[in-house]
C-alpha cells in the first residue's frame, strides 16, 4: 500500500467519522425541536395512500412541473443524489484498492449505464440550475427575483458540492476505463462505459501505477467534498437548501390530505393541546390556553417541520400578490424567519424549568446562561415577541419582533404559495393561526376589521344592512322566487337551494349576477328556493381575519337553518361562500352537495337545457355592451386554486357563439388574486401598489372587450380597478361582467328572437363600496 493510499484512507475515514457523528447529532436535535410543537392529528391516517402520494410527487416531480426546465434538471440532481451513493461506496473501496468495484453489480452493464446516465444527468442538471439561479439573481432583478432574501452562500455550497461530486464521478469512470484497458480487463469496453470511455482517452499512455494513484486521489476528493458537505449542514441546521433533501420526504408524507390534494380549501380548526376546540363548552377552557399561535412553540410539530423544510426556492414569493405589489409579505421569508427563530429559541425551550429560571431574562452575564447549557442567544431569543413591530426592513427583521404586523395582515389567503410549494408547506394555515392569536387574545388587528366584526355580530352581514333587504334583488323578476320555510316547507320539493350570499343580496353589481342566475335556472326548468332573511354571512371573512369565535357563531347558525329546511343540494355564486359551505361546514355537521353557478350552468348548457345562440353583437341584455366579441376570464382564488374549478367557466364562455377567449399570462393555477380574500375586502390597501389594479392592467393588456368573473368579491375589485384605469385613459368600452350575465345575454335572444329589456345601469351602492 502506497503512502498516498495510507494518507487517503486516514483522511477519508477520519473526516467521515466526524461528519457522521455530527450528522446524527443534528438529526437527533431536529427530532427534539419538532417535538416542542403541539400535537397534529390526522397526519398519519391511510399510510398506503400517503406513501403513494410521496412516490408520485417524488418520482414524478408533479409539484415542480410548472417550471419544466428546472423540474427536469432537479429530477436528475435529486435522483442522482440518491442513486449515486453507490459511487460514494465505490470511492471508499477505491481508497484501499483502485480496481475495486461493488460486488455483483459493479461491472453489471445495467448498473454502469444507470451510473453514467445519472452521473452526466447530475452534472448537466446542476449546471442548468446554477445558470437559472444566476439569471434570477437579486443583484440584477432585486425584488422581482424569486431568490430575493434566499441565503446565497448556502446555495453556492450545495451547488459546488453537487458540481464537484458530478465531476469526480465522471473522472472516476474515465479513469476506471483507462485502468481496465491498461490491465487488459474484459469489462473495459464500450458496453460498460458507453458515455465515459472517451474521458478515459485523456489518460492514455499513463502507467498503471499512476492511474491507480490518480483514482485514489480523485476518490479521496469525492469523499472529502461529500463529507465536507455533511459537516457543513450538520453545523447549520437552518440550511434549508440542503436539509430539504431529507426533510421533504417527511413533510410530503405528513401533508394534510393523504391522497395528495394541496392543503387549501378548508382552514384547520383551532386546536388546544391537539384537540379541536369545543365552542359549546368554551367556559371549561383553561384561561391560559393559546387560541391560535402566540409563541413559536404554539405551532404544531408539522408547522415546525414546514419551516425547516423550506428550500428557499422562492416559488411562493414569485406568485404572491402581496409581494408582487411591493408589500412586506414574502411567504418564503415568513418561513425562513420562523425557522430561524424556532432553532434559535429551541435551547431555551429544551432546558429544564430550573435552568430557565436560573438563566434569567437575559440581563445576567453570559456565563450564567452557559452554566446551565443555555446559549445567551437563546435566552434573548425567548424574550422576543412573535408578532410586533420590527426594526428596519419588516421582511427580514434585524430586531424587535420576529414578524411585523404588516407582513401578517398583507396576506389575501389566495393560496398561491401553498399551490406552488414543491415540498407542501402550509403557509395559509400558519398565517391564519397567527392572526387568530392577534385577534382573539391580543385584539391587535387592523382598525377597519372592527367595523366588519361589529356588522357581522349585529346584522350578520359585512355591510351592516337590514335582513329585510336580502330579497330586494328579486323585485320585478317575471317569475316567483320561492322562499324556504314559507313557500317551500322542505327543500326536497325543489332541485336546489340557491345560496345568494351577502354580496349577491346587497351589492348592486353582484345583484345582477344573482338575477341572471335565477333567470337562467328558471329558463332551464331547474326549481330552486332561497332562504331570504334566514340567510346570514357564511363567516368566511371573520375566519380568515382570525375571529374564529365569530365564524363559529355564524356558521353554526347557518348549518342549523340549512338542516332544518333539509338542504341537500346548494348552488352558490360567491366563491368564498362556495368554499366555506362545501369544505368547512361539514366540520359543524353541515354536509351538502355544493356547486358553483358556473359549474351548474355549464352542465345545463351541455344538457341542452340552456341554448346560447345570440352572438355578442346581437345580445344587449343584463347591462352587457353590444359590441364585445372577446373576453378574458379571471380565476377567483377560492374557486380555482382552493377548489380546482378551472374548466367549467371556460367551457361555458367557449359555448357562447362568436366569443373569442383571451387568456391572461397568469391564469388557472398561476392566476393572480383580485386582492379581496383573507378579509382584505374590508381593509384599506395602504402599502405598495393596489393588487386589483395590477390584475386589471393584466386583463386590459389582453385587448379583450370584457373581463369575465365568477365571484362577487372579484367583481368589486376588478370593477374598481377598471374604473381607476379608465380614469387614467384606458378604453371606456371595456366592462366587467359575470359569466352568468354573458350566458343570459345569449340565451334570451335565442328564446324568442326579440331584444330583452336592458338591465338599468348600476346605481350607487347602498353603503360606500368596501375598501380593499
Amino acid at each position: 500500500m502506497s503512502p498516498v493510499q495510507i494518507l487517503a484512507i486516514v483522511v477519508g475515514l477520519g473526516v467521515t467519522l466526524v461528519a457522521v457523528a455530527l450528522f446524527v447529532r443534528t438529526i437527533a436535535g431536529f427530532v427534539a425541536k419538532f417535538r416542542l410543537g403541539q400535537p397534529a392529528s390526522g397526519r398519519t391516517n391511510d399510510p398506503l395512500a400517503r406513501t403513494v402520494t410521496l412516490l408520485r410527487e417524488f418520482l414524478g416531480h408533479t409539484r415542480m412541473a410548472r417550471k419544466p426546465l428546472v423540474a427536469a434538471a432537479h429530477w436528475f440532481v435529486m435522483l442522482g443524489f440518491i442513486l449515486l451513493t453507490t459511487t460514494l461506496a465505490t470511492a471508499y473501496g477505491q481508497l484501499f484498492n483502485p480496481e475495486f468495484a461493488l460486488p455483483l453489480i459493479g461491472h453489471w452493464p445495467p448498473y454502469t449505464w444507470l451510473a453514467e446516465l445519472f452521473g452526466w444527468g447530475t452534472l448537466v442538471g446542476i449546471v442548468a440550475l446554477i445558470i437559472v439561479r444566476q439569471r434570477k439573481h437579486p443583484r440584477t432583478l432585486d425584488r422581482k427575483s424569486r431568490f430575493w432574501g434566499s441565503t446565497f452562500w448556502q446555495a453556492y455550497v450545495v451547488e459546488f458540492v453537487i458540481l464537484g461530486v458530478g465531476i469526480c464521478i465522471v473522472l472516476l469512470r474515465g479513469l476506471e476505463f483507462a485502468l481496465g484497458k491498461a490491465t487488459g480487463a474484459d469489462w473495459a469496453d464500450l458496453a460498460h462505459f458507453p458515455t465515459t470511455a472517451w474521458v478515459g482517452g485523456f489518460f492514455d499512455g499513463m502507467s498503471t501505477g499512476t492511474l491507480e494513484t490518480t483514482i485514489v486521489l480523485v476518490a479521496m476528493v469525492k469523499i472529502l467534498i461529500s463529507m465536507g458537505w455533511m459537516v457543513t449542514i450538520a453545523v447549520t441546521p437552518t440550511m434549508g437548501v440542503a436539509w430539504h433533501r431529507f426533510l421533504a420526504f417527511f413533510n410530503i408524507w405528513f401533508k394534510r390530505h393523504a391522497e395528495g390534494r394541496t392543503s387549501l380549501a378548508e382552514l384547520q380548526p383551532i386546536r388546544v393541546n391537539g384537540e379541536v376546540l369545543d365552542f359549546e363548552n368554551i367556559e371549561e377552557l383553561d384561561e391560559d390556553a393559546a387560541l391560535g399561535v402566540g409563541k413559536v412553540e404554539d405551532f404544531t410539530w408539522k408547522g415546525l417541520l414546514d419551516f425547516s423544510t423550506c428550500t428557499e426556492c422562492g416559488r411562493c414569493q414569485e406568485q404572491c400578490p402581496a409581494w408582487n405589489t411591493e408589500k412586506p409579505l414574502s411567504p418564503k421569508m415568513l418561513m425562513i424567519n420562523l425557522r430561524d427563530h424556532h432553532h434559535a429559541k429551541a435551547p431555551w425551550l429544551l432546558a429544564s424549568e430550573e435552568a430557565r429560571e436560573a438563566a434569567g431574562d437575559g440581563s445576567v452575564a453570559a456565563e450564567a446562561a452557559a452554566r446551565h447549557n443555555i446559549p445567551l442567544s437563546a435566552v434573548l431569543e425567548a424574550q422576543r415577541e412573535l408578532v410586533g413591530k420590527t426594526e428596519g426592513d419588516p421582511t427580514i427583521p434585524s430586531g424587535g419582533a420576529v414578524i411585523d404586523p404588516d407582513v401578517l395582515w398583507s396576506c389575501t389567503t389566495c393560496g398561491a404559495c401553498v399551490e406552488q410549494c414543491p415540498v407542501d408547506i402550509e403557509h395559509v394555515d400558519t398565517i391564519v393561526d397567527l392572526r387568530r392569536y392577534q385577534t382573539l387574545i391580543e385584539s391587535a388587528f387592523p382598525s377597519e376589521l372592527g367595523g366588519l366584526f361589529k356588522n357581522l355580530e349585529n346584522k350578520q352581514n359585512p355591510w351592516g344592512m337590514s335582513a329585510r333587504a336580502r330579497m330586494d334583488w328579486a323585485k320585478d323578476l317575471p317569475f316567483e322566487v320561492k322562499m324556504a320555510g314559507a313557500d317551500v316547507e322542505d327543500l326536497d320539493e325543489v332541485d336546489y337551494l340557491f345560496w345568494v350570499g351577502c354580496a349577491g343580496a346587497y351589492e348592486d353589481r353582484a345583484k345582477k349576477t344573482t338575477r341572471a342566475v335565477a333567470e337562467l335556472l328558471n329558463t332551464a326548468g331547474v326549481s330552486f328556493a332561497v332562504l331570504g332573511d334566514g340567510e346570514t354571512c357564511t363567516g368566511d371573512p371573520a375566519r380568515r381575519a382570525g375571529n374564529e369565535f365569530l365564524f363559529q357563531m355564524l356558521a353554526q347558525q347557518n348549518v342549523e337553518v340549512l338542516n332544518e329546511v333539509n338542504a341537500t343540494k346548494i348552488v352558490v355564486t360567491c366563491a368564498h361562500c362556495f368554499n366555506t359551505i362545501k369544505n368547512e361546514y361539514p366540520e359543524l355537521g353541515g354536509k351538502y352537495e355544493v356547486v358553483h353557478h358556473t359549474q351548474l350552468l355549464n352542465r345545463l348548457v351541455r344538457e341542452k337545457k340552456l341554448t346560447p345562440v345570440a352572438k355578442p353583437d346581437q345580445a344587449d341584455t343584463s347591462g352587457v355592451a353590444s359590441t364585445a366579441e372577446s373576453v378574458t376570464y379571471h380565476d377567483p382564488c377560492y374557486l380555482g386554486r382552493h377548489n380546482g374549478v378551472y374548466a367549467p367557466p371556460r367551457e361555458l364562455l367557449g359555448a357562447l357563439p362568436g366569443v373569442e377567449m383571451r387568456e391572461m399570462p397568469r391564469s388557472k393555477e398561476k392566476s393572480f388574486c383580485c386582492g379581496a380574500g383573507g378579509a382584505r375586502m374590508w381593509m384599506e390597501e395602504k402599502l405598495g401598489s393596489r393588487i386589483n389594479v395590477n390584475r386589471t392592467e393584466e386583463a386590459l393588456a389582453t385587448g379583450a372587450d370584457r373581463i369575465a368573473i365568477g365571484c362577487p368579491f372579484c367583481r368589486v375589485m376588478i370593477s374598481d380597478g377598471l374604473t381607476q384605469k379608465q380614469s387614467e385613459g384606458a378604453r371606456e368600452e371595456v366592462e366587467v361582467v359575470d359569466v352568468a350575465q354573458m350566458l343570459l345575454a345569449a340565451v334570451r335572444r335565442g328564446q324568442d328572437g326579440t331584444e330583452a329589456e336592458e338591465t338599468p345601469a348600476p346605481t350607487p351602492d347602498p353603503e360606500p363600496a368596501p375598501t380593499a
